[in-house]
């Protein structure tokens, strides 16, 4: 493992990704360092969905390299899925199983002990306030229990890197609180986390680095105080996202007719 491999969780190069025409991730480049909480930010249809699906092994790119913890996904896929955890846009979560199932079935899977996957498991569910709800299925959960039950999923095999599309869309302010303070304390605990969130308060509050792509290329990455001291001291993010993405901030109309 190189220098750079000890340093970085994700590292790609020119990847790219088209459909037909439709060129949806163009040639990108990221460096993502361990133990950085990296927020990857975009407009709606900017490619950040696909961008993840090509790094978890969901799609494969057309185009370009990249590694994940050292590993070249394409070479040892099984590796880089025994190190990265996953919690995907649409969950996937069996609607079927029971909250407690599915923990038991991810441990399976990772080859834990039954032992260990029920402590885990427990501390887990108590953590998310999930344990009254652990024998129900999960077809029953409510949107925030699905979220909540999805990323310790995603936890229970303890891995490295955590990849996050969209975690916070849809719960309620309690589940939020939960999850950013677990996802806190695994970056603290040495892990790395990769996000992509609509809500720019809390990436703001949570991340220390951001990427930020716009029609499939990546305009800006880095740390975030020096991103914000580059476009303007005093800035929001959300005025700094809205800079780098060139968002047309001419005057809304009054509709004054909503008025009255």
């Amino acid at each position: 493992m190189t220098e750079q491999d000890r340093l970085l969780a994700i590292e790609t190069s020119g990847l790219r990704k088209t459909f037909g025409d439709l060129v949806a991730v163009d040639q990108i480049d990221l460096t993502v360092p361990r133990g950085s909480f990296y927020g990857f930010l975009g407009p709606n249809g900017a490619g950040k969905s696909t961008t993840i699906k090509c790094l978890t092994g969901l799609m494969t790119p057309t185009a370009g390299r990249f590694r994940i913890l050292g590993l070249d996904p394409l070479v040892d896929p099984v590796g880089v899925k025994r190190r990265t955890g996953v919690v995907p846009e649409d969950l996937a979560l069996f609607d079927r199983l029971t909250g407690l199932e599915t923990l038991s079935f991810v441990g399976r899977v990772h080859g834990i002990s039954t032992a260990q996957v029920r402590a885990r498991a427990e501390e887990l569910l108590a953590l998310m306030e999930l344990t009254k709800a652990a024998g129900e299925m999960v077809a029953d959960y409510s949107h925030g229990m699905r979220k909540k039950l999805a990323l310790s999923a995603a936890l229970l095999p303890a891995p490295r890197l955590l990849f996050l599309d969209e975690p916070f869309e849809g719960i309620d302010a309690v589940a939020s609180r939960q999850i950013r303070e677990l996802l806190l304390q695994f970056v603290k605990g040495g892990g790395t986390i990769f996000l992509t969130s609509h809500i720019l308060e809390i990436v703001e509050r949570l991340c220390d680095h951001i990427g930020v792509i716009h029609r499939g290329r990546l305009v800006a990455q880095g740390p975030v105080a020096e991103l914000r001291a580059g476009i303007g001291t005093g800035k929001s993010l959300e005025e700094m996202f809205l800079d780098l993405v060139g968002a047309d901030r001419a005057e809304m109309p009054t509709m004054d007719w909503l008025a009255g």
